[in-house]
């Protein structure tokens, strides 16, 4: 809670704190948060409805340091006065709704901040977006998810009449029901996004600003992972029967995605439509309700987190320079930049899950957990391996070789803030594979 009322005591100061103090509070706020690690599965810190366990821990840890990045990574704004006191403002709001979220033991208090959330992110698309298009990004965010979360909210209410209590470790084995496991769940399935209804997510991410795209990309698509991980317990019996379905559609979409990832001319839209087939990977790892796969899950929620965010700043970097996202402008920047081409290859050497990074012990633990489920899955998991690998040298060879357009003899420098940045990123996700066994320690 301690951590709860000094940002809301922060509130009031935005207006008057420098930028680069603000920013030196967030990251000071992430490493005191970092020394307040729990070790084991047990619930801490309890106060009122919230309380941490490893699970909510890593996941709030990472909320802290994607929202720190976020203001590092928009400079720009701070430069052209462009608003910069309620941005802070705003990030700060998005910050106490995704530790409330996180941290909450009650799930009426989940559902409500979990819808909170999406406002600052609404702002953020609506208020600084680039493109006209903006507008249509933020209704459809908003529209799928206040959608979808309509029949969980009535499921909500029917739950506490069954049990008199909403705390989720009061949650038992009980619905058999298939219309309660869609009620209750079709919102999670949204939000990671599960392939069909996942159409929200690349137009979100390509009228966001960069920190849009990161805290969409880093945090907001967790929430679903984590409300499943959260939620399944109630739906095993009837989960063995039906999660087998959506586990393929979310495989198979996987492939299909990565497949219109090779035909993407705009680098943020690629980035996006890959957020989804790894994404697809996790929720098939948490169907399995097994083990490794819940172990998996996580650990590819976290990796797949800071490697997304950042390919974003690294497009970001670029678009900023040559005014342009595209692909066939955005080419020959080895022989322009080549300290950037490093940070392009090491953070697409991570997206296709090349040791060290964390995404390789993720895929490695989802992979075993789904081939334990259904020998078939191999078929499928092949492709989606391949085509992950196949998309993420598409990006990296695409910008970085071949003719350089002549718009890039203005190219500025890259700075000192944008390499920080990059290796804020970078290091945290090859670094974890150390301690990786924290991560598996939740359950």
């Amino acid at each position: 809670m301690k951590f709860l009322f000094s940002m809301i005591f922060m509130i009031p100061l935005c207006f008057y704190l420098d930028y680069w103090m603000f920013l030196f509070i967030m990251f000071s706020l992430s490493f005191l948060f970092l020394l307040n690690i729990s070790f084991n599965w047990m619930i801490m810190d309890v106060s009122y409805l919230f309380g941490m366990n490893m699970l909510s821990y890593t996941l709030i840890l990472l909320s802290f340091w994607i929202c720190s990045l976020m203001v590092l990574a928009s400079e720009n704004l701070y430069k052209n006065k462009n608003y910069c006191n309620f941005f802070m403002l705003i990030i700060l709001i998005l910050m106490i709704s995704l530790l409330l979220v996180f941290s909450s033991l009650n799930l009426f208090i989940f559902y409500l901040f979990f819808e909170i959330s999406l406002i600052p992110i609404l702002v953020l698309i609506v208020g600084w977006g680039y493109q006209p298009e903006r507008i249509s990004a933020g209704v459809y965010l908003l529209f799928y998810t206040m959608f979808m979360s309509l029949p969980m909210m009535i499921m909500i209410f029917y739950l506490y009449k069954e049990f008199c209590t909403l705390e989720f470790y009061f949650f038992e084995d009980y619905f058999e029901s298939f219309f309660s496991f869609f009620f209750m769940n079709m919102v999670f399935f949204v939000k990671i996004p599960l392939f069909l209804i996942h159409l929200w997510l690349p137009k979100a991410h390509v009228e966001a600003p960069i920190s849009g795209s990161m805290i969409l990309a880093g945090v907001m698509l967790k929430l679903g992972g984590y409300g499943l991980l959260r939620v399944m317990s109630l739906f095993q019996d009837i989960g063995l029967k039906i999660n087998i379905i959506i586990i393929v559609i979310s495989l198979m979409g996987g492939v299909i995605v990565s497949l219109i990832c090779l035909r993407q001319s705009d680098m943020k839209s690629l980035i996006a439509y890959s957020s989804v087939a790894h994404m697809g990977m996790v929720l098939g790892g948490i169907l399995t309700l097994n083990l490794w796969g819940f172990w998996g899950s996580l650990v590819l929620m976290l990796a797949h987190g800071l490697c997304s965010s950042g390919l974003f700043c690294l497009a970001n970097i670029s678009y900023e320079r040559v005014k342009s996202r595209s692909l066939y402008l955005n080419k020959g920047m080895i022989n322009v930049s080549p300290s950037l081409s490093l940070w392009w290859f090491l953070l697409c050497s991570s997206n296709m899950a090349a040791p060290p990074s964390l995404n390789l012990i993720g895929e490695v633990l989802l992979i075993n957990s789904l081939i334990f489920y259904s020998k078939l899955f191999i078929f499928i998991l092949v492709f989606l391996c391949f085509f992950s690998a196949v998309y993420s040298l598409f990006l990296y060879s695409y910008i970085q070789h071949g003719k350089i357009y002549l718009g890039m003899y203005f190219y500025k420098c890259i700075n000192y803030r944008e390499f920080l940045l990059l290796f804020l990123h970078w290091v945290p996700l090859n670094l974890l594979i150390l301690k990786c066994d924290l991560l598996v320690l939740w359950i």
